[in-house]
């Protein structure tokens, strides 16, 4: 997959079928516009093209919103290239940006750079100024521009009944198992480990303690969760605790996974993991020892739900 970081960088011989949108979580709704897309690119004569934005639209013109997205931008790469897109461009999304109008967007965006053969999008994409063009305006500028317009049907998209905001809601509420049932896979988070208090190796509990870069970045509900990583081409499994640490008076919240039969230095190394399951909410215990005990039952529970997979 090519990538390029603006509207401008982009350049081919051939025509495109495109799609748009912040494509934020690239779940199961997107992955069927995504399959539309790829599949009319099968005749060789034109290339597949997402357009996305960062930073998302709701940061750039709600100057106040404290939107939290499913991915980061890398995450979102990443994800994109695995439904096999042969190009993806990421534009800087800005005021100025915003404030085009639809037809300039149409002209100067699909049909000069682009040189769109048709353009894939759902039953209520809005665009251009203020968000003021829908589906019938993109028809008209198609007949009058040259390019198709292949709408996703209001059918095909309720028959999926998922949607980023949905996603975001499980996450907040801890329910992992819908938001996976969502996403089409595994929520994961990406950061660098960093040390920590290091009371977990007093109490036989090490941990890795992942500290996330991108502020945007949605954590789910503090809790107790199972989770998996891939660390030096190997699946390791174990539980993750999301929270502020109530029984040793923790200020700040914190990321920590203690992996099962798995002893390496990995600080400074940049690691993802996936959440498979949600155990329990995070709770405060009336000393270390009774701590203990509790992950102690937590990692019989993750183990007992592994041995199901």
């Amino acid at each position: 997959m090519k990538i390029f970081h603006s509207i401008n960088d982009f350049s081919s011989a051939k025509k495109t079928i495109l799609t748009l949108g912040t494509f934020d979580g690239v779940h199961i709704g997107h992955k069927k516009i995504l399959e539309r897309v790829i599949q009319k690119t099968k005749n060789e004569d034109y290339e597949s093209l997402v357009l996305t934005f960062f930073p998302h639209p709701r940061m750039v013109l709600q100057k106040h919103s404290d939107i939290k997205l499913l991915n980061t931008i890398d995450e979102k790469i990443l994800l994109l290239e695995k439904n096999g897109i042969d190009n993806l461009v990421i534009h800087p999304f800005d005021e100025t940006f915003s404030r085009l109008t639809a037809e300039e967007f149409v002209k100067t965006v699909l049909v000069d750079r682009f040189h769109i053969q048709k353009i894939i999008i759902g039953h209520d994409h809005r665009f251009g100024r203020n968000r003021t063009a829908n589906i019938d305006d993109l028809i008209a500028f198609g007949k009058e521009y040259d390019f198709e317009v292949e709408q996703i049907s209001v059918q095909e998209i309720n028959d999926i009944s998922v949607s980023s905001t949905k996603i975001r809601k499980a996450l907040f509420e801890g329910n992992m198992d819908l938001a996976n049932k969502y996403l089409g896979y595994e929520y994961f988070l990406t950061g660098t480990v960093v040390k920590g208090k290091q009371l977990g190796r007093t109490i036989n509990f090490p941990t890795a303690n992942l500290q996330i870069e991108e502020n945007y970045k949605l954590i789910p509900q503090n809790g107790v969760y199972i989770v998996k990583s891939i660390i030096n081409q190997k699946t390791v499994f174990g539980m993750m605790n999301i929270g502020l640490n109530p029984t040793v008076v923790g200020e700040n919240q914190t990321i920590e996974i203690h992996y099962f039969d798995f002893d390496a230095d990995l600080y400074d190394q940049k690691i993802s993991t996936s959440i498979l399951h949600r155990i329990r909410s995070e709770q405060k215990f009336e000393s270390v020892s009774f701590l203990k005990a509790q992950l102690e039952k937590d990692a019989s529970t993750a183990k007992a739900y592994l041995n199901k997979l």
